[in-house]
């Protein structure tokens, strides 16, 4: 019975799929997906991969737990941190000056309820302008997707609008309507306008470059003018040569954690990503776009930390003047 009722909800899930983001979009990124389940199942290469070896992750839970580290990695997971970040942009438009971004990446709603309860609570006591989510919603890589928009959901409802986002390695596509019908605006490839008063910037975003390799930076910047100020929501930062030579002005990523387990001082063994390990976490730049890599507010693979807490962001867009 539950496989007939999957096999009904394909087609249906497929057709919304490609009328909201076309064909070949649609087809690529369900199929990858597809074949990403098979390769796990079947213990394929993808199968070594650390968030699919389950046995290792046990392993690694037991192993804190007899140093007597675990559960103060869990309390760690909870004690989300509110970070500012100041950017001085000179291409930012002058009605622009002041405006502030929230940014909130790697929730993994369903691995982190401790985590989403502070989050919730942190919400109430900020204000800003535009919140924007830079994926991984879903504990799992793989699986249902349920629990994961029951989390989103709620999390929606402490959030003022607008809400953008892009999918994550973790996320499957077939969340885009589940998340859009709690009016999250996906930007999977494309862009959308942002006014104040008489002037406008541009936001796009790109499908996952990590893993499903389903981003394409020029259909996302395809309507923006010339000289526009633009900013990229990417999962991974790993794209960052590709988005500062197309001339974006601000990168805004997470993916890595942090390293999420880190040695004293913030130093972590792993960010999983292909990268300089100053952009790991944090604000950097590269060539003239500024960049910016979230440490999450969720957890991976299993749900403590160490010397890296997690965060909310806050981005306060400020005119940098032109010393001439």
């Amino acid at each position: 019975m539950a496989s007939t009722a999957k096999t009904r909800e394909k087609p249906d899930i497929a057709r919304q799929l490609e009328s909201r983001l076309g064909r070949l979009h649609a087809r690529q990124r369900l199929g990858i997906e597809d074949d990403h389940e098979t390769r796990i199942f079947g213990q394929g290469l993808n199968f070594f991969h650390i968030e699919n070896w389950y046995s290792l992750q046990s392993a690694i839970r037991i192993t804190l737990k007899l140093t007597g580290l675990y559960w103060r990695g869990r309390r760690n997971t909870a004690r989300i941190q509110v970070r500012h970040n100041h950017v001085h942009l000179p291409a930012l438009p002058a009605e622009f000056d002041g405006y502030t971004i929230l940014h909130l990446s790697d929730l993994h709603v369903d691995m982190n309820p401790g985590a989403m309860h502070r989050l919730i609570e942190l919400l109430h006591e900020i204000e800003y302008d535009l919140c924007v989510l830079t994926g991984d919603y879903r504990g799992q890589t793989f699986g249902p997707i349920e629990e994961t928009l029951a989390g989103m959901a709620r999390i929606r409802t402490h959030l003022e609008d607008p809400v953008y986002a892009v999918l994550g390695n973790h996320d499957t596509i077939r969340m885009v309507p589940g998340m859009e019908d709690m009016g999250i605006r996906m930007l999977l490839n494309e862009s959308a306008s942002i006014c104040r008063d008489n002037a406008r910037i541009r936001l796009a975003g790109i499908d996952d470059a990590h893993y499903f390799r389903v981003d394409n930076m020029e259909k996302a910047i395809a309507d923006a003018a010339r000289d526009e100020f633009t900013i990229l929501l990417s999962h991974t930062p790993e794209i960052y040569r590709q988005a500062a030579h197309a001339d974006f002005d601000l990168l805004l990523a997470g993916h890595t954690h942090g390293g999420q387990i880190c040695l004293p001082g913030g130093i972590p063994i792993t960010l999983d990503s292909v990268l300089p390990r100053r952009m790991g976490s944090g604000a950097w730049r590269y060539r003239n776009m500024q960049g910016y890599t979230s440490t999450g507010v969720g957890s991976s693979v299993v749900a403590v930390r160490y010397n890296c807490p997690p965060e909310i962001t806050l981005h306060h867009l400020q005119r940098k003047e032109s010393s001439a």
